[in-house]
């Protein structure tokens, strides 16, 4: 299977993974509050911290409640000019000490919160590499890349914010009504009596909001997937001429995130705005009957002055608080996508007897092998052959037939249903897979290249190279002379995917990446296809050279490649139908001598 197909998610035999997941309906969200559940486990190591953060949100609010009371007090005492002073003084501590308070929690909840995010994004981006490659062929990128960015953001922006005012909204609500009721228990009843109204219009408001910021998130998932591919495929997008379909698919999807976001912002738009009204609303009452309560003696002008300003903040933290949900529904909806990753079933764990073999041979033998990727559908049935140490066996048959999951299942990115697959005598489930997969080496069709130097690229395949073996290898590979002509040599710099040089120089520089790994198994997977006849020139002497004394598998269309492997398989839905050298097949005039004549009377039409 081409590095290619792996990323886009379509196996050569035509995985039906994809299909099926498209079709499916999405999971629906999880609970809130078993998100929020996982988010304080996260939170959990910091309890100190948080502890000191509290404690400072409770002291900022109550710094900032006394300071009305303070103003209330200093115009009751306005005939006392040391009482003035002192109230003046004493409302000067009280907003220092404020701000003091709000600016060690404020950063010390930025700290916390980066660090949970730190951990949390470090977890997705593990997870992601635990994942079986089923899990990948079933799931876009760029779908996958949202969760790991705009997902974790939102997460981050509601613990650096939202977490701090909810908490400081809620103190601040308990303590503003508890100094109300002390004051005037009459006018607080007054006060109070909005509060009903605006709890069912909060309710309203927030029932409606949670399913379109869900929505929103779902929708902006699916569109940066959606862009993702489109401008990793936009060299098929051209050569087709789609460019007005991928736009008007883009813009469906577009209109869709558009929707959603409008309604979310919309609802949640008209919180502020019922908040507003009502703390008018109650302001008004405030001052009417407070102003009798004066002229009948039951309370002073500075107690109406400090509760007209707690009635004029009684709807903040609510308000506060019915803004903050928001922000913190759009965080729940991103966190509980980045969890259903975390929770994913892993890759198959190695077996409690899997060793490291050491050094292997490369003998293979696959004994009676069946697999499927989902039950009830085979894409191979009794798979049965053995390469010696050093041999070379070719794959050959028409797309779907089954090479490349032969080759998957030996680098056990799947294992088979039925039936062994043995290494140097040893089942593969035994090896544990970094093992196994370190003695392989892999050259295929479309090759990909990291974004770095050549150097770096070519070192991937041992990252404990020295600068003159990675020379070395390019040279066995023919890939040095190229480098030489470029401008920084091996120290220039590759965009992503290695666009700025040819395909088959690409390809070259996977073959030197592969000979110094050094593999004792290789696989080959049409490495030779869609070049051009000078540089698959090059290409066969360096495999050549890479081939020598290893045990390769090859996956070939072009079945002049192949002529000299050991054994050549020849596949037809899934089963091998002929197995023998080039000339005995020939000589059977089966399967793969029509292969061969077909491939003959092409070349001598184009011709």
């Amino acid at each position: 299977m081409s590095e290619l197909q792996i990323k886009r998610g379509q196996d050569k035999q035509g995985s039906p993974l994809l299909k099926k997941e498209t079709q499916k309906k999405r999971p629906t969200v999880k609970n809130g509050a078993e998100t929020l559940k996982k988010l304080w486990q996260l939170m959990s190591p910091h309890k100190g911290k948080l502890a000191l953060i509290l404690s400072m949100v409770v002291v900022s609010s109550i710094l900032g409640l006394l300071a009305p009371y303070l103003l209330g007090a200093a115009i009751d005492h306005l005939n006392e000019e040391r009482s003035v002073l002192w109230f003046i003084a004493a409302l000067a501590g009280v907003y220092v000490l404020h701000a003091s308070a709000t600016w060690i929690h404020n950063i010390g909840m930025i700290k916390v919160a980066q660090q949970v995010v730190f951990t949390m994004r470090g977890r997705l981006f593990e997870q992601l590499h635990k994942l079986p490659i089923a899990y990948f062929m079933k799931r876009q990128h760029g779908e996958l890349m949202s969760r790991a960015t705009s997902d974790i953001e939102n997460v981050s922006q509601t613990l650096n914010s939202s977490f701090i005012q909810i908490f400081s909204s809620i103190i601040t609500f308990i303590g503003m009504i508890s100094l109300m009721l002390w004051l005037s228990p009459l006018l607080t009843l007054l006060t109070l009596s909005i509060v009903p109204a605006m709890f069912l219009g909060m309710r309203w408001i927030t029932n409606r909001t949670g399913k379109y910021f869900k929505a929103q998130q779902r929708h902006l998932g699916e569109l940066n997937g959606y862009v993702e591919e489109t401008l990793s495929g936009q060299k098929i997008v051209k050569a087709y001429s789609r460019e007005q379909d991928v736009i008007a698919e883009f813009h469906a999807k577009n209109e869709q995130l558009k929707a959603a976001g409008y309604w979310a912002q919309t609802y949640s738009g008209f919180i502020p705005k019922l908040m507003n009204m009502l703390n008018n609303l109650s302001f008004a009452v405030i001052a009417g009957a407070g102003a009798l309560l004066v002229l009948e003696g039951y309370v002073s002008i500075g107690i109406i002055v400090t509760f007209a300003e707690y009635a004029r903040q009684f709807t903040r933290p609510l308000n506060d608080l019915a803004n903050q949900w928001n922000t913190f529904l759009s965080a729940i909806a991103g966190a509980e996508r980045v969890f259903e990753v975390l929770e994913e079933k892993e890759e198959s764990s190695d077996e409690d007897a899997a060793g490291d073999p050491g050094a292997i041979r490369g003998e293979i033998e696959y004994r009676h092998v069946s697999f499927g990727y989902e039950p009830g559908q085979s894409i191979l049935s009794g798979i049965h052959f053995r390469a010696m140490p050093g041999e070379t066996i070719a794959l050959v048959g028409p797309t779907g037939a089954g090479k490349s999951t032969i080759v998957q299942l030996l680098s056990r990115f799947f294992d088979p249903n039925e039936g062994t697959i043995l290494v140097d005598g040893i089942d593969i489930r035994k090896i544990r897979r970094s093992s196994l997969r370190q003695q392989m080496g892999f050259v295929l069709q479309d090759v990909f290249l990291f974004q770095g130097t050549i150097r770096d690229n070519i070192r991937y395949g041992r990252l404990d190279a020295t600068d003159e073996e990675i020379e070395h290898a390019a040279k066995l590979a023919n890939a040095h002379s190229f480098i030489m002509k470029l401008p920084m040599q091996y120290d220039t710099v590759l965009s992503q995917d290695g666009s700025g040089i040819s395909q088959g120089q690409k390809q070259l520089l996977s073959v030197a990446r592969a000979i110094l790994a050094d593999p004792s198994i290789l696989i080959l997977d049409e490495a030779t296809s869609s070049i051009d006849t000078i540089t698959e020139m090059k290409i066969q002497e360096a495999l050549t050279v890479l081939m020598k004394g290893r045990t390769s598998i090859v996956i070939a269309h072009r079945l002049n490649t192949i002529q000299n492997a050991d054994q050549i398989l020849v596949l037809e839905d899934g089963r091998i139908i002929e197995k023998g050298t080039h000339q005995s097949l020939l000589k059977q005039q089966g399967a793969y001598y029509q292969l061969v004549q077909s491939q003959y009377k092409r070349g001598r039409s184009a011709v």
